[in-house]
């Protein structure tokens, strides 16, 4: 059954990461159906769009413009108009911006749909072989200011740690994970589902050395084994029962 699209309805669209049959049918019927595409790079959506045969108004939505962009798109969503969210790949607010027209939407009362699709993370995650019941999502690790806080804090995550990186910072990233999480197990994963994906495996001693001497290309996923549960910051055992709440 067709679904028909809500009068006034913000739809958060996940879009292909790389092969672009990954497109679902419903995401297809939104994107058709909507009377705005909000996307974060119009150059890039109109080659998926031409791509599934949709032709619908555009505009530009992305980390600099979104402060100026928000009050007319809230105004378009309160006036009944429908608009599709999306970005260059994947799944929009995943390091990718989404969160302040989502908060402004479901501030003023409208509707708020999720289309769900492709997410790189998700992809690294399950094709990586490291445990995936429990996981923690970091995004890009900060810069500057409070990278050394957060990798000291990532320290003692029990669950597996998932992070994204860009090919230039790669081997900064892998070593400082190395110094500062000891050799566990490490998942890099690279342009998933593209035509050169690639998932490298094994200790991060092993795999920081390999890209030492390979040219990191592509966007990147990192997934790394949490701490051991059984031993805390010290390698020590912890107790069966916590002794305090």
């Amino acid at each position: 059954m067709s679904e028909t699209i809500q009068r006034g309805a913000l739809y958060v669209v996940s879009t292909p990461i790389g092969n672009l049959d990954d497109i679902s049918h419903r995401a297809v019927r939104i994107l058709s159906g909507v009377d705005l595409i909000a996307a974060e790079d119009t150059r890039t959506s109109r080659i998926l769009l031409s791509h599934i045969g949709v032709d619908k108004p555009l505009i530009s939505f992305f980390s600099h413009n979104e402060r100026r962009r928000l009050p007319a798109l809230v105004e378009m969503l309160r006036a009944g108009q429908s608009i599709a969210l999306i970005t260059d790949a994947g799944t929009p607010g995943v390091s990718d911006p989404a969160f302040s027209i989502v908060r402004e939407a479901v501030t003023n009362g409208l509707p708020v749909i999720p289309v769900p699709g492709a997410s790189a993370l998700l992809a690294a995650l399950v094709s990586s072989g490291l445990p995936m019941d429990r996981f923690v999502f970091e995004g890009f690790l900060p810069l500057k200011k409070g990278r050394k806080k957060r990798l000291e804090f990532l320290r003692t995550e029990k669950r597996t740690i998932v992070l994204y990186e860009s090919p230039h910072r790669l081997r900064k990233t892998l070593e400082e994970l190395l110094g500062y999480l000891g050799d566990r197990q490490v998942a890099v994963a690279r342009e998933m589902t593209k035509k050169f994906e690639e998932v490298v495996r094994g200790n991060l001693s092993d795999v920081t050395s390999r890209f030492r001497t390979k040219e990191p290309r592509g966007e990147f996923v990192i997934v790394v084994a949490g701490q051991d549960p059984m031993e805390d910051s010290h390698g020590q055992e912890e107790p069966d029962h916590p002794t305090s709440c």
